[in-house]
């Protein structure tokens, strides 16, 4: 089983700046894909970013491109999102997702382990 424990969410100004990390405690996500997503009251829970923790192409929401930025540390087994001037339609939960099917992108469904979400909440 993989755990995912999402952290540092917050309210942010707009055009300000905040990283958002997910770990998975007491193992290497290995062969594992791992996706950011994020969901608005009343609103769907829509795709942000994901990549392959061995690497390879980096794939971003067409509304987050450009803005933010997936990444990782391996020494701390833990995924990154960098969110830079980030916009009050950014205001949501944000969730980390890992999955070993292997699809790049992948599909929601091919996620398997889920993190609880954290609150980010950017002012005007």
């Amino acid at each position: 089983q993989v755990q995912l424990v999402e952290s540092g969410g917050g309210l942010v100004q707009a055009g300000g700046s905040l990283r958002v990390p997910c770990a998975a405690p007491g193992r290497t996500f290995g062969t594992y894909s791992l996706g950011w997503f994020r969901q608005a009251p009343g609103k769907e829970r829509e795709f942000v970013a994901a990549f392959r923790w061995s690497g390879g192409r980096t794939y971003y929401a067409d509304s987050v491109r450009g803005r933010f930025t997936i990444s990782r540390d391996n020494a701390k087994n833990t995924v990154y999102l960098q969110m830079k001037s980030p916009k009050p339609e950014d205001t949501a939960v944000y969730y980390c997702a890992a999955e070993a099917i292997g699809r790049m992108p992948p599909a929601i469904s091919d996620y398997r382990y889920w993190g609880q979400g954290t609150q980010v909440t950017v002012s005007s």
